[in-house]
């Protein structure tokens, strides 16, 4: 497994406070706010038990969280999906799934994560996992989408 997933203890000890829970798995902090607690991690494309993780990115802010499911329960999901272009949502569910699987290696024989963003093959799942892979830079558009209604908030 690729190293870069090892939190150090402080950072495993901060996510475990934000999530209430244990992490299930290994992970790296890719985005932090200006206190620097961890906003975004990174996921390993396994839990520690094997489960196969399709989300590779994750919110861990209370306040995103909090931001973000209000969006969601006003319809954001329906409403994104709607309003993003649906062939550049496509190619960034497989931009997604490409840059997670690069990181199983090529002789692992069980079973495998799939989907692009969230596990989704098409259309849009969850605004969290969307907006947690913007932050930490990746091209998307619901993340974009998401990351507009949120400054139209503030």
């Amino acid at each position: 497994m690729n190293t870069e997933y090892n939190a150090t203890a402080h950072d495993r000890d901060l996510v475990r406070q934000l999530l209430g829970r244990e992490p299930n798995g290994q992970f790296a902090v890719v985005v932090r706010d200006l206190d620097g607690m961890p906003s975004v991690i990174k996921n390993a494309p396994f839990l520690d038990d094997g489960t196969p993780m399709p989300t590779r990115y994750w919110l861990c802010s209370p306040l995103i969280l909090i931001a973000v499911s209000r969006l969601e329960a006003a319809g954001g999901v329906n409403q994104s999906e709607a309003e993003v272009d649906p062939e550049e949502l496509e190619h960034a569910h497989r931009r997604y799934q490409a840059e997670r699987d690069a990181d199983i290696p090529s002789d692992y024989a069980g079973p495998r994560p799939s989907g692009g963003v969230a596990g989704t093959r098409t259309g849009v799942k969850c605004l969290h996992a969307h907006y947690a892979w913007h932050l930490a830079g990746g091209d998307d558009p619901v993340g974009r989408w998401v990351a507009a209604r949120l400054q139209d908030d503030s």
